[in-house]
């Protein structure tokens, strides 16, 4: 009995240690986005906010610097948002990996499979800063970031709503609401075995976070209460346990979301 106890106290506290280092890492992040956003009055964008103004309007190109700025400013946000959504999982795989090292067994530190979720979210970083450089190009950014068309805007919104409704959606979902179906589905032993469960884990959930991530470009990736409403949203889709609830929750979202998008579009033509 008192090494059960005393095995408990340890787990608990090793918990607390993992979940610390996560709000660290997502409290340093969330404070990098929040230094671009408030420098130079909010027309930020790291060493961008000079320019940024003549390149919405598509008077200034795109140097090799800008893209890497613009990369590393999502690279980050990928980190802030995501980083907290993942904790549930995280702190699952934390705990397996302790019991099995107070068992005497093989340890992986949680940072492997932190490290592999991130990857994944590296790549989507990538795809967006490409995608911001498209827009850009076709004029179609304001000096935020954000959508200067109410088309734009409002056809992201409506396909954001719609995507909630699908079935790739509700499958990718699943995979993030239950962490201990996923570690007994996807489990694999080892440094790689860890660093693979990371990467599947981070393919699932930008199969089910990334047309959410889009609305970034409605309202503009340096809006930080967008940024912050879109995060939160995403953390209790996947805290909220899957079936009727869950089921409520993405069709609610789903809802609101076609429907101001409809509303913003018929305002856009009236």
């Amino acid at each position: 009995m008192g090494q059960s106890t005393f095995l408990e106290g340890v787990l608990r506290r090793d918990r607390s240690v993992v979940l610390a280092g996560l709000v660290a890492v997502a409290a340093l992040a969330w404070a990098y986005m929040v230094f671009l956003a408030m420098r130079d009055g909010g027309s930020g964008g790291g060493g961008l906010s000079t320019s940024m103004d003549g390149m919405a309007l598509g008077r200034m190109a795109w140097t090799g610097v800008d893209f890497g700025l613009m990369y590393v400013m999502w690279a980050v946000m990928m980190v802030a948002m995501m980083v907290p959504t993942a904790a549930p999982m995280i702190l699952t795989f934390a705990t397996i990996y302790r019991r099995r090292r107070a068992a005497q067994g093989p340890y992986v530190p949680t940072g492997v499979f932190l490290g592999g979720y991130l990857v994944i979210w590296a790549g989507f970083a990538l795809l967006a800063t490409m995608t911001q450089w498209g827009l850009h190009q076709a004029t179609l950014l304001s000096s935020m970031m954000g959508s200067v068309t109410p088309i734009l805007g409002g056809s992201l919104l409506l396909a954001a709503g719609v995507f909630q409704w699908t079935p790739l959606k509700y499958a990718c979902l699943s995979h993030c609401r239950t962490p201990m179906g996923f570690i007994m589905s996807e489990w694999r032993e080892g440094t790689r075995g860890a660093v693979s469960m990371g990467v599947r884990h981070g393919v699932y959930c930008v199969g089910c976070c990334w047309f959410l991530m889009a609305l970034m470009f409605v309202a503009g990736a340096m809006n930080l209460v967008w940024m912050a409403g879109i995060a939160s949203y995403m953390l209790v889709e996947k805290v909220t346990p899957p079936g009727a609830w869950g089921s409520r929750v993405n069709w609610i979202a789903g809802a609101v979301l076609a429907t101001w998008g409809i509303w913003t579009i018929a305002q856009a033509t009236v």
